[in-house]
């Protein structure tokens, strides 16, 4: 496998990882560098007082993405992880008493929705289905290509999606489609809560959005065995196993760029060369930072940044039977609750509550008898707020919301507690403001808006993770390392 070629990867959050996996598949040498003592980024763990805790994401769809690079090399991704099917995906509570499971087949949803709501069966199965021809129209073009290059839009599969351009209902929000097209209002909540998944808000949103309800009931949702951590932990495994180099604590000071040519990296007072230089980090500090000698496309970095979140790590010294896995307590005015992180950029007194509780799945999480609650509210990204106050106040209601919604009181089985918000975000993981997904997708040109996978300007440079194209989140995140690995095989390819 070994060409003598250099890649050189900024960075280890999971885009990074599967990038790397990549380039190493195609022929390059491949070394990666992080500023954190750890892989992951986002999609990391830790240890308080015996609960374990993924850092970040909780979620799991598209493991055909994460099992693509295993089989790139030759490994069966079976020997480095496996994953469960969530049934339910989700147990959801409403204030009016309503609770509803998200159950994995879309049939027996659809009937739990009826039997709750009295919503019709064929409304939900109805949304699904658009839902998958969204996916299908899309996922050519959107996802799957880079939507800077002209050879994307001449292909056949371009050209079909073109022609069907007019079924992706951008002119309207989400909320308007679904107010639309469900009677029941709890029911256009629940639809409504995707736009969450980008950093978004369905009052804003194009419709288009309600493409991601497909990954999650059509395509399925997941649990990796061990917790979300494995497929960090997996990739990872499988890189050194192939060769690839990783220099952890070790940021990266500038991208070396010689003649309009990425020519390697500076780390320390040393230059590193390479014939390929790929960033893994946020599309503003690679500019601010890495790239500070360099133009920098200011209309793309002054977009409109996405939300946030205040998670707050509960080690809970008691079960609760009434919960799953993932569990979503929703406000009563969710509209208000949205202006308050857009428009407000504060918090609202009846937040939405999500709590992420894996050891209902892996009893090793948290000491027996006990839960690890990973407990998050959506929050605007930092626009210099008073931090510590919000997170007070915020903590107060996330306690008195929960506790009346499952009649019993839950702080006093708080045994540990550690709070990630805005601020750490960004100073752990390089988020700019805090922002999870980059920019917002707000906006019905979103997808056009965010960074290419690769520079206009400087040869041999390439980006990949949640801040460039197609988004934030790990499905997103690994089919940019696919769109890099595509382009950078186009224009330099290595013969191993």
């Amino acid at each position: 496998m070994d060409s003598g070629v250099q890649a050189i990867v900024i960075g280890a959050g999971i885009g990074g990882l599967a990038t790397a996996v990549r380039l190493r598949s195609q022929g390059y040498e491949v070394k990666v560098y992080e500023a954190n003592a750890y892989p992951g980024g986002k999609l990391s763990q830790f240890d308080l007082q015996g609960y374990r805790f993924d850092a970040g994401p909780s979620l799991f769809t598209l493991p055909e993405e994460v099992d693509a690079l295993f089989e790139l090399t030759g490994k069966n991704p079976r020997d480095y992880y496996s994953y469960e099917t969530l049934d339910p995906i989700t147990r959801y509570f409403f204030p009016d008493g309503t609770r509803l499971d998200a159950f994995a087949d879309p049939a027996r949803f659809a009937e739990e929705v009826e039997k709750k709501t009295g919503e019709s069966q064929d409304r939900i199965l109805s949304l699904l289905s658009k839902s998958r021809e969204l996916y299908d129209i899309t996922h050519h073009v959107f996802l799957e290509r880079s939507l800077h290059k002209l050879d994307t839009y001449l292909r056949k599969e371009t050209l079909q999606s073109i022609l069907q351009l007019h079924k992706l209902d951008a002119f309207r929000s989400m909320n308007r489609a679904n107010t639309q097209f469900f009677q029941d209002p709890r029911v256009v909540q629940l639809f409504n809560r995707y736009a969450t998944y980008n950093g978004s808000n369905p009052y804003e949103a194009p419709a288009t959005l309600n493409i991601i309800p497909h990954l999650e009931f059509n395509k399925g949702a997941y649990f990796p065995v061990g917790g979300i951590y494995q497929i960090t932990d997996s990739v990872y495994r499988l890189a050194q196993d192939i060769g690839i180099e990783f220099y952890f604590g070790t940021p990266v000071d500038r991208v070396v760029v010689e003649n309009g040519q990425a020519v390697g990296i500076a780390v320390g007072g040393q230059i590193h060369h390479a014939e390929v230089v790929v960033s893994n980090v946020d599309i503003v500090p690679t500019y601010r930072k890495l790239l500070r000698d360099q133009e920098a496309p200011e209309q793309t970095l002054n977009q409109p940044r996405s939300s946030s979140a205040l998670i707050f790590y509960w080690g809970m010294k008691k079960e609760f039977p009434e919960l799953d896995v993932h569990n979503i307590f929703f406000t009563e005015d969710y509209q208000a609750e949205f202006a308050h992180i857009w428009e407000k950029k504060n918090l609202y007194h009846d937040p939405t509550v999500y709590i992420h509780i894996s050891s209902k799945k892996h009893a090793a999480d948290a000491p027996a008898g006990g839960e690890n609650w990973f407990t998050m509210i959506n929050v605007p990204h930092d626009a210099g707020q008073d931090w510590d106050q919000m997170i007070e106040t915020a903590r107060i209601s996330i306690l008195k919301k929960v506790s009346k919604m499952l009649g019993k009181e839950i702080q006093p089985y708080i045994e540990v507690e550690h709070i990630l918000e805005p601020r750490t975000i960004q100073s752990r993981t390089g988020s700019f403001l805090g922002a999870l997904y980059g920019n917002s997708s707000n906006n019905r040109f979103a997808a056009f808006l965010r960074h290419p996978n690769f520079s206009r300007k400087i040869k041999n440079l390439y980006f990949c993770g949640g801040s460039v194209h197609p988004g934030g989140g790990i499905p997103l995140c690994l089919l940019s390392a696919r769109i890099v690995g595509d382009l950078v095989n186009q224009q330099h390819p290595v013969q191993a």
